[in-house]
This record gives structure tokens, C-alpha cells and sequence, in this order.
């Protein structure tokens, strides 16, 4: 069963940045380089990072880093850099921007997959030999980057299927859709683009690190039960993690609370806060 860590709110973004931070600068202090896969979901530790980089003026030319996931429109293509549903964008605009433009890594080192090269990610990890973790959230269902549930009533798709699948074009699931409109489109799920591409479980789970974090409250209660306490099933893809050496689970207070009302009392975290 994989550790877990509860945090308030606005300490789960710290903790996601401070992770981030010790492998930046203890790779730095070692004269190493190094990649990391990283999520535009949570994005909270992104400024914070940033700040901290800023402060103690270390370069990041020594660090690559692999995006895990891109938005695709109804065509497979991916959006303009500054279109909102961009994330190589957003990552641009919530963390890498806020670096001090001497200290950023080199273009090369900023790697999101891509629909027109499926392999690219893939080789660019394979060629480097550095990476030490997979930092990501979990969405509703159990998705890490856009490994969604991939069975249907056409296709059925064992674990040790989902545990080798390789980087892809997906289409996102409706809870996907929905929670993506709640979140950042007022509602409206037809502005949600359907498709994505996604690095797979066989890239996510050869990092010698797992970190995921959850940051959104009532939407993450039920799934972190399953993640912590269930066992693997493609219904729950991040339950694959199971088994893997080193992961870890941190989660805010708010989606640590049990996910069933309580019975005349006020309902609290089952799980240590730390």
C-alpha cells in the first residue's frame, strides 16, 4: 500500500514544491542531471517553486523536464501555445516564466508529448538515463495523466495492457469532461477539448519515484480510498501504482475527510495530518 502524507490546504502545494525543490538542488549540489515527469494538475507549486528558485539563484539547465500529458482538439492536433487549453503553455506561463530568465533550462530540456512524434518522450527518456521521479495528480476516476479507464463495452483491456501501454492518443472520459467544465469553463463541457495525448503507465511507472498529490477537496475523496486501499484494476488506473518500490500519496485535509456524511458528528480525516 502505497504512504500517504494529509496536509491543509495551502501545505499540499508546499509540500509538492519543497519535493520538487530537493531534487533540484540536491542534483545541482551533486553536479548530476536529471529528469523529471510533471503534471499541469495540481499547479499550486508551481510560483512557489519558482520563488524558491529565484531566491537562492539556481540554474535549471541541469534539470529536464517531460510533461505527462497535452490537450488535443476534436481532430488529434494540439492547440497554439497560448490557447488556454495548452499546457506546455500553462507551464510556460505558471512556472517557467516566473523563473528569472538566466536560471531557466535550455528549450531542449522542456519536453510535452506530442500527436505528430508518439515516440518522442519515450526516446528522449531512454536516451537521457536520468529519471528519478514521477510527480502527478489523480483525477476523478482514477486517471493519472490521461490513462483513463480504457475498457468498454468493444474493448477490454487487461492490467498488464494498461501497466505496458506507451505514450497515446486518448479520448477523455465524460467525468474527465465534466470535472474539466466545473473547473475551468464555467460549466460548459463542449469547451473542454475531447481528446488528449498521454505519456503511458509504462513511462509513468519506470520513474524509481512516485509522488501524487490531491488537491481538490470532495472530488478526490472516494479515489484516494481506492488508490490507498484498493487493489489494481483498469477501472482505477492509478491503482497500478501498487507494487510499485518507492510511492507515495500526499493529500490536502479536505480530501482526506471520509466521503460519507456522518452521522451526528462532525465529520474527520481517518488519515494522520501532518
Amino acid at each position: 500500500m502505497p504512504q500517504e502524507r494529509v496536509f491543509p490546504f495551502s501545505s499540499s502545494s508546499r509540500a509538492f514544491a519543497d519535493d520538487l525543490w530537493e531534487d533540484i538542488s540536491s542534483a545541482r549540489e551533486a553536479g548530476r542531471e536529471i529528469s523529471l515527469i510533471v503534471p499541469l494538475g495540481p499547479t499550486g507549486q508551481y510560483s512557489l517553486l519558482a520563488s524558491r528558485i529565484n531566491e537562492e539563484q539556481i540554474p535549471l539547465d541541469h534539470v529536464t523536464f517531460f510533461g505527462m500529458d497535452e490537450w488535443l482538439d476534436w481532430q488529434g492536433r494540439p492547440f497554439e501555445l497560448d490557447h488556454p487549453y495548452n499546457l506546455l503553455g500553462r507551464f510556460h506561463t505558471l512556472f517557467l516564466d516566473l523563473v528569472d530568465p538566466e536560471l531557466r533550462p535550455p528549450p531542449e530540456n522542456v519536453i510535452f508529448p506530442t500527436p505528430v512524434d508518439l515516440d518522442r518522450s519515450a526516446e528522449e527518456l531512454e536516451r537521457r538515463g536520468n529519471l528519478v521521479a514521477t510527480y502527478g495528480g489523480v483525477g476523478f476516476q482514477g486517471h493519472i495523466a490521461f490513462n483513463e479507464p480504457p475498457s468498454s463495452r468493444w474493448v477490454s483491456v487487461s492490467l498488464e495492457e494498461l501497466r505496458s501501454s506507451q505514450t497515446r492518443i486518448v479520448p477523455c472520459a465524460v467525468d474527465t469532461l465534466i470535472a474539466h467544465a466545473q473547473r475551468s469553463a464555467g460549466g460548459n463541457v463542449f469547451a473542454v477539448p475531447p481528446l488528449a495525448v498521454t505519456l503511458g503507465m509504462r513511462e509513468l511507472l519506470a520513474a524509481p519515484r512516485v509522488r501524487l498529490y490531491l488537491d481538490t477537496g470532495t472530488w478526490k475523496r472516494t479515489i484516494l480510498r481506492i488508490l490507498l486501499f484498493g487493489d489494481p484494476d483498469v477501472d482505477y488506473p492509478v491503482t497500478l501504482v501498487h507494487g510499485h518500490p518507492d510511492v507515495r500519496v500526499i493529500a490536502d485535509r479536505e480530501s482526506a475527510i471520509s466521503p460519507l456524511p456522518s452521522a451526528g458528528a462532525k465529520a474527520r480525516s481517518p488519515l494522520p495530518v501532518q
